[in-house]
């Protein structure tokens, strides 16, 4: 498992390229047979990449879970939130089989002992991207379909962010302990996220992108609103975003992301915007 310790906003002014990237950004999270895993000490949040081909793999295979959460079991003391990004696939909870064909999602609830991955044809995995929060109670495991999220549309053409928010792990869909997740996926011929910026003093976020071409990038845009950086973000990407830290990007084409949050409440609009021509 790869620990990300928290970085101090005055420290990400004096730091290189190199320095960025090993801090925030996610990259190589779908190997076969794998789950790839990263923690992150900005609020816990763990994000994983499943890709099962030959194997079912358990959510922990590979990780010293007492070692790295003091735990008996993954999700003794924590939440999980999973999107299938590839071919279609089953995830498999204390027993209960659930299966998620493309942009399916899955909440599942703590106390979970045992969870399962698995791809239905090896020739086209399944792409399990996970993200996982602590948690004080137990919710309902609950699987939403691409169809049946919550949907808010944003933006214009004339702006080049004309995009659907489609809100899953959510408070308007179904009850978590703190986690939220969502999908938002812009229209051809738009290529801007997440304008205006904001921060959001008491809940981070993670970001991964997808949906790119294959010499497509996302510019990524990140730091203090007077202390801009960016990343350079490929296909599958994903970039921690700690809370003093606006999270938007322009890409070299349309895209789609998911956004995960954690901290200390549940609501969306819970921000602060900034005007673009304030942004140094």
């Amino acid at each position: 498992m790869d620990i990300r310790y928290s970085a101090h906003p005055n420290d990400v002014k004096r730091y290189t390229t190199e320095e960025l990237r090993k801090e925030f950004l996610i990259t190589d999270l779908y190997q076969p047979d794998t789950v790839q895993a990263v923690y992150s000490h900005v609020d816990r949040m763990v994000v994983l990449g499943i890709m099962p081909v030959e194997k079912v793999l358990p959510i922990d295979d590979g990780i010293d879970v007492w070692a790295n959460f003091g735990t008996h079991f993954f999700l003794e003391r924590r939440e999980a939130g999973v999107f299938n990004l590839g071919g279609a696939g089953y995830i498999e909870c204390d027993g209960q089989r659930y299966d998620l064909d493309f942009e399916d999602c899955l909440y599942i609830s703590r106390s979970t002992k045992t969870v399962l991955f698995g791809s239905k044809d090896a020739a086209n995995p399944a792409r399990f991207y996970v993200v996982s929060a602590p948690a004080h109670k137990d919710c309902k495991t609950t699987f939403i379909s691409i169809q049946d999220a919550n949907k808010r549309p944003l933006g214009s053409m004339e702006t080049s962010n004309k995009r659907v928010i489609n809100q899953f792990i959510h408070p308007d869909v179904l009850e978590t302990c703190q986690l939220s997740m969502g999908l938002t996926k812009l229209e051809p011929g738009n290529v801007w996220n997440s304008v205006p910026p904001h921060t959001h003093e008491r809940r981070m976020e993670v970001y991964t992108y997808y949906g790119l071409p294959e010499d497509g990038v996302v510019m990524h845009y990140m730091g203090q609103p007077t202390q801009t950086r960016h990343l350079v973000m490929q296909n599958f990407d994903a970039v921690i975003s700690p809370s003093w830290s606006m999270h938007f990007g322009c890409g070299t084409s349309c895209y789609t992301f998911i956004w995960a949050m954690g901290g200390e409440n549940q609501a969306f609009d819970d921000m602060d915007n900034f005007v673009c021509t304030e942004l140094r």
